[in-house]
């Protein structure tokens, strides 16, 4: 294996809070151990079109409670065909970079992956994700801060319910999975929780109506885990509007505001922690591993673990849902 002597880092997919602490820490926890570093804008696109600047430890100065990422995101279709990765390649080589950290969620490590077989890259993954989605972690960098923003919103929102006496579907995000809505609504005391998980198993909106959620309510809301295979908030309050019509229904889709805002403290010192664990663990000569965060315990779980294997839900957090909302 080459000697390491200059580290980039990169952000890519969707941004999350916490991410600008990961990079604050994976910069100067690099610069401590005697590693250049270098920041790479806007993910795999910066690395193929060059966007490539010097870190300096003041470059990450005063970043640590911002929201975003400072070194931007882009989706890049180029990267996902081989000429647009031999193009990366060849600009990491011209830069002088050695060895990558990547920090995103599972579309990015997929592509950290592939890269890193064909050209026999050392890269370490941090998980950037709002949707705590992959495998091998307890939670992801985001998450936290997203359900804290879930819990305020939903705060909000009934009050309003309670004053109109509706029943309000509010959508929040997790691409496929529930791990938001499902804790959402447990923070919230919302009446129920509809995930993806469970789609294929039981029509949760029927089961919702027939169990008289709202007979000691005066108003109810219900989290939705934005899928195809839930229907999506509209499309579960178009079915109520056919088939259970005597209800009075709103809906609110949170949006983008999941993932914006100033990182909670748990973000911060998950970022930071996993931010010093990957350049550890590129000390040790770990490569193709994805940091994560196993009882409170760092772990480099395998990027064909985290990215293949399907995150499972605890089923029963959904009982408590169900149990709490009579």
């Amino acid at each position: 294996m080459e000697k390491i002597n200059c580290i980039g880092i990169l952000t890519s997919g969707g941004d999350s809070p916490g991410m600008n602490a990961a990079i604050r820490a994976v910069t100067r926890a690099a610069i401590y151990h005697g590693y250049t570093v270098k920041g790479i804008m806007r993910g795999y696109k910066g690395l193929i079109t060059g966007e490539i600047v010097p870190f300096q430890t003041q470059n990450v100065s005063n970043i640590i409670q911002q929201g975003g990422t400072i070194l931007k995101t882009a989706r890049s279709a180029e990267f996902m065909t081989p000429e647009g990765r031999q193009l990366a390649y060849d600009n990491m080589r011209k830069e002088g970079i050695d060895a990558l950290v990547v920090i995103g969620g599972d579309g990015s490590l997929t592509g950290a992956r592939i890269f890193a077989q064909e050209f026999n890259i050392p890269i370490v993954g941090l998980p950037g994700t709002i949707d705590n989605d992959l495998y091998g972690t307890d939670t992801t960098i985001g998450y936290d801060t997203a359900l804290n923003t879930i819990m305020e919103a939903v705060d909000k929102i009934r009050d309003t319910a309670t004053s109109h006496e509706r029943l309000f579907f509010i959508e929040v995000m997790g691409r496929n999975a529930g791990f938001l809505a499902l804790n959402g609504a447990i923070a919230t005391g919302a009446e129920a929780a509809i995930i993806p998980e469970i789609a294929t198993e039981v029509d949760q909106l029927a089961e919702l109506i027939q169990n008289g959620f709202r007979k000691s309510k005066n108003s109810s809301i219900v989290l939705v885990a934005e899928s195809e295979l839930t229907g999506g908030a509209l499309g579960l309050a178009e079915r109520v509007k056919k088939e259970y019509p005597q209800y009075d229904v709103r809906v609110t889709i949170l949006g983008h505001i999941q993932r914006g805002g100033s990182p909670s403290a748990s973000d911060r010192i998950l970022a930071t922690r996993m931010g010093e664990a990957a350049i550890i663990a590129l000390m040790e000569d770990q490569r193709n591993v994805m940091i994560g965060i196993d009882n409170d315990e760092l772990v480099y779980v395998p990027f064909s673990k985290a990215i293949r294997n399907d995150k499972p839900i605890n089923r029963d957090l959904l009982n408590t849902v169900k149990v709490l909302s009579i």
